[in-house]
């Protein structure tokens, strides 16, 4: 069955459930056959694009009904005669997808709000995923198809708060994980134009968010995906959200101070402001993690499918450091190193970002309590990543070699960083170690996709120093 929410109306429209086409033409598809042209940019024109692309998609929901064979399986749920809610924020998206279905897996009663504008990213700047990605209505189909399980689909935009209201009051979350925000520091550098779209996309979108917990559901508890790079990489060790702190013989336990390093970190700092004000003034009850660099592709679930592969993104706007180099290794390319290499960052797999998820879905911070915890398993410098790579590389026969690029970002290049991490290990987390037969199974698989790989989205043609008010083409 499938409904139209009405942008007019609130009221639920019940569409026909026999033509699974009849949801398509708001979909990501349609949207895209006539986009802007990027041969002259303006700022107007990629704020027409946006909107146009939020008019067309937003704001419908859908649920994906189809006969298949219920599945039977035990989880953090089954003691509950009523399986937990989960809405998932951005569950199109590279971290969101694979905690939706892991959710829905472990039977969860799972929805997935997306106004999918980041596959529209992608067409704009000229990008693709390594992996060949289905439409978020196939992925949606063939998960009901492999397992009986349910995933309902409210297709808009959070920033609009109205749909984002009819959204809550409809599926009535337990706990909100949100995923939906623009993710890339690059991107937020690009231009002016950007800046701003991330800023209000990320704060703005996260305000709604709080607003709809406290007007539609009270107890629900948020899950909000931050960043360690909130932290920046100062010359102490980083605690896990709070500091105390002794000063002219007076003590105090406080926030620990926030040094972001693009656009896009500080709509996270602000973001986790705002949390923390209204855990505080309101009683929401809030776990903010923060996330360190994410690496691979595959969990149990996206594995299921073809069309249920997630996306692997390896260009220089939107792909992380070891996925990054895998693609690059696979094709032959210099490992780009940025600067002198001496970067350190807390990595983890995206199986592990899953299971975090789950751990603080089920361990939910008390009312008014603003919970951080740094979700990472390990710490390397980019050398060390590189070092790595290349010596698994070598091991399947190919000749993997570096070069140092001049940094594009505003970064320290050699610092100490030793962050702390044992709130989630306490919880129950069980780590995927980044091994050889890890690194092995990312080469073969970037191995596999590499004729889909554009060799001239590697190297970095985003400068944090040059940016400008002038709404740039970044089309090849």
């Amino acid at each position: 069955m499938a409904h139209l929410l009405s942008a007019s109306c609130p009221s639920l429209i019940s569409l026909s459930s026999s033509s699974k086409n009849s949801v398509k033409p708001f979909g990501l598809k349609q949207t895209v056959l006539n986009p802007q042209p990027l041969s002259k940019p303006s700022l107007k024109g990629l704020l027409f694009q946006v909107k146009q692309h939020k008019r067309r998609i937003s704001p419908f929901r859908a649920t994906i009904s189809q006969q298949a064979p219920p599945e039977t399986s035990t989880n953090n749920n089954s003691s509950s005669s009523k399986p937990k809610r989960v809405m998932v924020i951005g569950g199109d998206g590279y971290c969101g997808w694979a905690t939706a279905l892991h959710l829905s897996k472990k039977n969860y009663e799972v929805a997935i709000v997306d106004n999918l504008v980041r596959r529209l990213f992608d067409h704009q700047l000229g990008l693709e995923s390594l992996t060949p990605i289905a439409s978020i209505h196939d992925r949606i189909s063939r998960w009901k198809a492999l397992t009986g399980k349910t995933i309902e689909l409210y297709v808009g935009d959070i920033c609009e708060f109205e749909f984002l209201a009819e959204s809550f009051k409809s599926f009535e979350p337990d706990s909100v994980v949100h995923f939906g925000e623009q993710r890339s520091a690059p991107y937020s550098m690009i231009d002016r134009s950007r800046a701003v779209y991330t800023q209000h996309n990320n704060v703005i979108g996260t305000l709604n968010v709080l607003f709809a917990i406290k007007e539609f559901g009270e107890e629900c508890h948020l899950v909000k995906l931050g960043t360690m790079g909130e932290y920046g990489t100062p010359n102490i060790d980083i605690e896990e959200g709070y500091i105390t702190i002794t000063h002219n013989g007076r003590t105090d336990t406080l926030p620990y101070p926030k040094q972001a390093s693009s656009f896009y970190h500080l709509s996270k700092v602000h973001d986790s402001h705002n949390i923390a004000f209204t855990c505080k003034a309101w009683g929401i009850r809030a776990t903010d993690l923060n996330q360190g660099v994410v690496y691979g592709v595959k969990t149990d679930e996206t594995e299921m499918h073809e069309e249920l592969r997630n996306r692997l993104d390896y260009d220089a706007v939107f792909g992380t450091a070891l996925n990054r180099f895998c693609v690059q290794a696979a094709v032959g390319h210099p490992l780009t190193v940025y600067g002198k290499g001496g970067q350190t960052r807390g990595y983890l797999d995206i199986r592990d970002t899953v299971q975090c998820v789950e751990i603080a879905i089920a361990n939910p911070a008390k009312a008014g309590e603003f919970r951080v915890f740094n979700q990472f398993t390990e710490q390397f410098s980019v050398n060390e990543l590189a070092s790595l790579v290349t010596k698994a590389g070598a091991k399947m026969g190919l000749e993997v070699t570096k070069m140092t690029v001049p940094n594009p970002r505003v970064e320290a290049e050699e610092h100490y960083y030793n962050a702390k991490h044992t709130k989630l290990m306490d919880l129950g987390l069980e780590p995927h170690y980044l091994s050889e037969s890890l690194l092995d199974s990312l080469l073969n698989f970037a191995v596999q996709f590499r004729d889909r790989v554009d060799t001239k989205q590697i190297m970095p043609s985003v400068s944090w120093k040059k940016i400008g008010v002038k709404t740039k083409s970044m089309t090849a």
